[in-house]
């Protein structure tokens, strides 16, 4: 384990790391581009907006990302980003005219973010009665209780990239499904 609070930021002596954009472990010697809180020197976040960000499951391991340039970059189905013990993150892209699918999860509750693309979240007690229908568009968010039946359907004119967080998990880890399943 890691002493994190014996390095010194602001000479460059950075802790090992695993850093997502750059694939494999934290060059301190490279330069990153990161902005800085001054005066204490502790990095923000990277300034460089929209870097290609390697699309696998980080977890357990801790993970920093911008989220939103990943669910976009993500073309596939369904990511899986970071799966753990009592959640996982997924990245979504559904094709326009499409859906995720009418589903019922009984003991997982579940979390939707809408990050481009619009379409319509449709959820029930019954697959016969989905009573609860809303638009949803950039920004928007999808909270799905355990045991309802729900389903999202792009109704747009692009594809409707969202992430899914799912507790506790749905899917196997490292589970990628390029199509609908």
């Amino acid at each position: 384990m890691y002493d994190y609070n014996a390095f010194n930021y602001s000479q460059g002596n950075w802790p090992p790391m695993y850093d997502p954009y750059n694939y494999g472990p934290y060059n301190p010697y490279m330069n990153y581009n990161y902005s800085f809180n001054w005066p204490n020197q502790m990095p923000t976040r990277p300034m460089e907006p929209n870097r290609y960000i390697q699309l696998k499951d980080y977890g357990p391991a801790p993970l920093v990302i911008n989220i939103e340039d990943a669910t976009k970059q993500n073309s596939y189905y369904r990511t899986a980003l970071w799966t753990g013990k009592y959640f996982q993150l997924t990245l979504m892209s559904i094709n326009v005219g499409e859906d995720i699918g009418l589903e019922m999860h009984p003991d997982v509750d579940q979390f939707i973010r809408i990050e481009e693309g619009q379409g319509l979240a449709v959820m029930g007690d019954t697959k016969d009665n989905l009573n609860f229908q809303r638009r949803v568009s950039d920004d928007y968010i999808i909270i799905i209780p355990a045991g309802k039946w729900h389903n999202v359907i792009n109704n747009g004119t692009k594809p409707l990239k969202l992430y899914s967080i799912y507790a506790p998990p749905e899917h196997p880890h490292g589970t990628v499904h390029r199509t609908r399943p």
